[in-house]
């Protein structure tokens, strides 16, 4: 038996989905720019005003750059995301306190910060956002007196302008957890057995390369179990399918009754089973095998009213004696169970 080689681990594709959302952020950065470039460039900008625009301009294209190019991050971080969003909410400040404040064309930049932030931070990120952006706002609405600050005219006024803000910021973060919420449905089902809900062969191979990797680096023990169901062709002879398929479910419910929190249980297809048992030497994983063998043997499926009894062969293997490597001790513990299947089944074959 092999592993998938192309399984990515769960760190590989956070930091693939962080990039592309990083190159997004990166994307609607340079837009920001070009819009208030265009509006400059367009003469939006009063003339004593117009320095101010710019430095405010280069400065934010230093920062993009730098920031971005630099590399100061060995690695993408929503905190990075967060920290550019901050900026941006900085840049379009003070881009509206020099182009007419809350009457300038570019008040709905915010917008951008809003969507960037739904999309890539969550709702709570996003829901500070709009809070930094409405203290923004009131900064920009000027010197307003604390009366004048609590009364309904005032109130009204802004409410008006930041209620698309707040309707805006709703149905990104809305589509943004719709979108999450699929792609982590998609994600599980591509990695689950359907019928088992144990694991398959892709989702054992992105667990266990990050468990096997972990055990090599500090010198852990590790084993690994291979099961294999002794009369599944038997019992599908015998009752059909339905009950074949019945027999697997309740060999996986067995196997995974004897089983910590910690381990990790995957079908390979067919009646094949693998156990992943982590801080586990030799001795406990027989242990654990022995276990299971008798908890299967001792849990028939019914069918038609007749009880259909099945047995499991397990061959065992442990880190490093039987493989220094994590397809080599899949090879050994598979060697293993061909070897308990020829000294008669229903038994578990010791690692070496």
């Amino acid at each position: 038996m092999k592993l998938a080689k192309a399984a990515e681990t769960p760190m590989s594709i956070e930091q693939e989905e962080l990039r592309g959302l990083s190159r997004s952020v990166a994307e609607i950065e340079w837009l920001l720019l070009v819009l208030v470039l265009l509006y400059y460039a367009f003469g939006g900008t009063e003339t004593d005003e117009r320095p101010a625009v710019v430095a405010a301009m280069v400065g934010y294209a230093l920062f993009v750059m730098g920031f971005r190019y630099a590399r100061f991050f060995r690695q993408e971080s929503r905190w990075k995301l967060a920290v550019e969003t901050w900026v941006m909410t900085g840049f379009i400040t003070w881009a509206l306190w020099h182009t007419g404040g809350l009457e300038s064309p570019l008040l709905n930049t915010y917008l951008l910060v809003i969507i960037t932030s739904a999309l890539a931070l969550g709702k709570l990120t996003t829901l500070l956002e709009l809070a930094l952006i409405a203290a923004c706002l009131v900064f920009l609405g000027g010197h307003a007196s604390v009366a004048e600050l609590l009364s309904l005219k005032y109130a009204g006024g802004m409410f008006a302008k930041f209620a698309p803000f707040v309707l805006v910021a709703y149905i990104t973060t809305m589509f943004a957890s719709d979108i999450r919420y699929g792609l982590g449905k998609a994600k599980r089902e591509s990695e689950t057995d359907e019928l088992t809900q144990a694991l398959n062969r892709r989702g054992f191979a992105i667990v266990a390369d990050r468990l096997f990797g972990q055990a090599v680096r500090y010198q852990r023990a590790i084993s690994l179990l291979c099961i294999d169901c002794d009369n599944l062709k038997q019992v599908n002879d015998a009752h059909g399918h339905k009950t074949g398929d019945k027999l697997l479910v309740a060999l996986a419910q067995s196997v995974q009754g004897q089983l910590r929190h910690t381990d990790v249980l995957a079908r390979f297809g067919g009646d094949e089973f693998v156990v992943l048992l982590p801080e586990t030497p030799a001795a406990g994983a027989l242990d654990v095998a022995e276990r299971i063998r008798a908890a299967v043997e001792a849990n028939p499926v019914v069918a038609d009213g007749k009880l259909a009894r099945s047995t499991v062969s397990i061959g065992v293997a442990a880190y490093p004696a039987d493989g220094q490597g994590l397809d080599q001790l899949l090879a050994n513990a598979d060697r293993q169970l061909y070897a308990a299947k020829q000294e008669g089944r229903n038994r578990v074959s010791p690692a070496s």
